[in-house]
């Protein structure tokens, strides 16, 4: 039998860029990679409650629409981590551009009258999706929020690989844990092409999320000094799970030695990768939290931060008694 890594499983030979640090197959037979797929549900199903209870509340749709992003890229990530297709992947990486630019809306809009609408701020933001996506199709390559890693090869081919890196050094312009090229000697890949494409396209990205950012810096500091608590957590919590991610990037070998002498249980404990979603799906639903504080405030509602069962954040409000 192969090793759990090179494993072949229901979802048959891996045609995604990009193959994890979690070995594949390893817990079942109908899942790529288990913990990176279940991970996923934290981005699934407190956003659809959020929805609901959204619509319920008769908020903007923008809100809703925030809510139901967050789970498309839960539901995204879920498909391409159980199957390490290349058309889920697809579904994992562009709705993370989507669901920002939905994200940036709501934060530029937040001083806005109830229910304007921006067409000047929505036409940019359509049309940088459809230049990112373009490009993503054009060079079909993990370039957003991805490293490339190496494929789980079988050993031969790894001795082989590492015989030609001392050779002719390959690893380049490491940025964040990001490798932006990465030339391999193996026949079962083709060398990488496109790579100012590839690095104007994270730069897209991250303006993205540094504008994010900035406009919450800008909110706590200038506007509502008292949310502070709020934005911080949820940057705080994202750069956490950014951090876990690389260091499961970076260390996979090492991880996945260590998890062959531990109990399964302390195994599971080092998927850095099922963290960065647990940690980054929070992350980000903190952020709408914040989003929708920010707006109902302006609007002069009376929002207040909840724990359900003294645990999970939820946002509730009243509107202003009318006299």
């Amino acid at each position: 039998m192969a090793p759990a890594a090179d494993r072949e499983g229901y979802w048959g030979p891996t045609t995604s860029t990009l193959d994890w640090c979690e070995e594949n197959y390893a817990v079942t037979w109908y899942i790529a990679e288990f913990w990176n797929t279940v991970s996923n549900l934290i981005m699934i199903i407190p956003p659809i409650f959020g929805a609901i209870q959204s619509v319920r509340d008769g908020l903007e749709k923008r809100y809703i629409a925030s809510y139901l992003a967050l789970t498309v890229v839960g539901m995204g990530s879920w498909c391409f981590h159980m199957t390490l297709k290349y058309e889920m992947q697809l579904l994992d990486e562009l709705p993370m551009i989507y669901s920002c630019c939905i994200f940036v809306y709501c934060m530029f809009e937040c001083f806005k009258m109830k229910n304007s609408v921006n067409y000047h701020l929505l036409f940019i933001l359509v049309l940088f999706s459809l230049i990112v996506t373009t490009v993503y199709l054009k060079v079909k390559e993990p370039i957003f929020h991805q490293r490339e890693k190496e494929h789980k090869l079988e050993e031969g081919q790894r001795e082989r690989e590492r015989k030609f890196q001392a050779v002719c050094p390959e690893r380049q312009a490491q940025f964040l844990g990001l490798n932006l090229i990465t030339l391999r000697s193996s026949p079962e890949l083709k060398p990488r092409v496109g790579r100012l494409n590839k690095c104007a396209t994270q730069v897209m990205y991250g303006m993205l999320v540094f504008t994010l950012v900035l406009r919450s810096i800008y909110i706590v500091t200038w506007v509502y000094p008292w949310l502070r608590g709020l934005g911080y957590t949820s940057l705080g919590i994202f750069l956490l799970g950014f951090l876990l991610w690389n260091i499961d990037n970076i260390f996979c070998d090492s991880l996945r030695n260590f998890r062959k002498k531990m109990p399964p249980i302390i195994g599971v404990a080092t998927q850095f990768h099922a963290w960065w979603h647990i940690l980054t799906g929070l992350g980000s639903y903190l952020h709408i939290l914040f989003s929708l504080y920010t707006r109902t405030l302006y609007l002069r509602y009376r929002p207040k931060v909840k724990f359900l069962f003294g645990i999970w954040p939820v946002i509730l409000f009243e509107p202003l008694r009318k006299h």
